[in-house]
């Protein structure tokens, strides 16, 4: 062991989904169909969007970044689930579990804003109509993209460099199928008040204030939708966001669960299922949630679709 990293631990145990034999052969296909349709789904609309003239707007600029950050999380998560569901013990290196908790929570940091900076663009096209143009420019778009992705990864670049300050010289089984922060801080040796302090700042902020601002955005929303006299113009208002609305409540309500409403030792396995939904389920499903319900897409890929035959 090399005296750089000051820790005795070289690999963790990460904790199988199932025990069953056949119950883990029935996973490994389904996930596996999983994984394949959030790749194929979200190539898809990233293609769609970027292909379609007609889809270079503010709001299919801000799901082509969502797709991309789909894709990240799904890669970061699914080949070792997949292989934990293949082998008997399923390790992970030292290095290879900062690498999956840095790049896990990069992503998932990045969807929170990003799902607030979509909120925000609903907002001004159904609150304020008239200014959406001047509002909602390209220069502030890519601002806030940029701020997305370079915010999220400050917070993680600065709670891995502290966990891997720490000393892991005991017990190396992760009560889970990845690694996570707390699962880690509890095999730690060393003292985790900074990390836990650290790790509370940044779930307040991307958990709550991001939670917040995208509530508010939604209350301004309805409320604009409410005055609309005409029914078709309430349908024809509340159709264009109801696919961000859906995507919303999936994934806030999974995260909710897993930071604020977990913890106890009889909850692990709850835990594992949430955790499914956000790293597994909902990249997987948000494609077809946008596809389905949004005929600019469907028509961008109908559009694209002979070019590639």
């Amino acid at each position: 062991m090399a005296a750089g990293n000051h820790t005795a631990v070289m690999e963790f145990v990460l904790q199988g989904i199932s025990e069953d034999p056949q119950l883990r052969g029935l996973l490994f296909l389904l996930f596996l169909l999983l994984y394949l349709t959030a790749l194929v789904g979200n190539g898809l609309i990233f293609a769609a969007v970027s292909l379609s003239p007609s889809l270079h707007t503010p709001m299919y600029f801000f799901l082509a970044n969502l797709a991309i950050l789909d894709v990240m999380c799904t890669s970061t998560v699914f080949p070792k689930l997949l292989a934990g569901l293949v082998v008997q013990v399923n390790t992970i290196s030292y290095g290879g579990c900062l690498a999956q908790l840095f790049f896990l929570i990069w992503v998932l940091g990045a969807e929170l804003l990003l799902l607030t900076a979509m909120a925000f663009d609903r907002y001004v096209a159904i609150c304020r109509p008239l200014h959406y143009s001047v509002i909602m420019t390209w220069p502030l778009c890519l601002l806030l993209a940029g701020a997305v992705w370079t915010i999220s990864l400050v917070n993680i670049s600065i709670n891995t460099g502290l966990m891997a300050r720490l000393n892991f010289c005991g017990p190396n089984h992760i009560q889970h199928f990845l690694c996570e922060i707390p699962a880690l801080l509890l095999l730690s040796c060393s003292p985790t008040t900074l990390n836990s302090v650290m790790m509370f700042i940044a779930d307040a902020y991307f958990g709550v204030v991001n939670f917040v601002l995208t509530l508010a955005s939604y209350g301004y929303i309805v409320a604009s939708i409410l005055r609309i006299r005409s029914a078709e113009g309430k349908r024809r208002a509340f159709s264009t966001c109801s696919s961000h609305l859906m995507v919303v409540t999936l994934y806030y309500s999974s995260v909710i669960y897993t930071y604020f409403l977990s913890g106890s030792g009889d909850s692990m396995e709850k835990d594992k299922v949430v955790a499914l939904l956000y790293t597994v389920v909902s990249p997987a499903l948000n494609p077809l949630i946008y596809t389905l319900r949004n005929k600019d897409v469907k028509t961008a890929l109908l559009k694209i679709a002979p070019s590639y035959q």
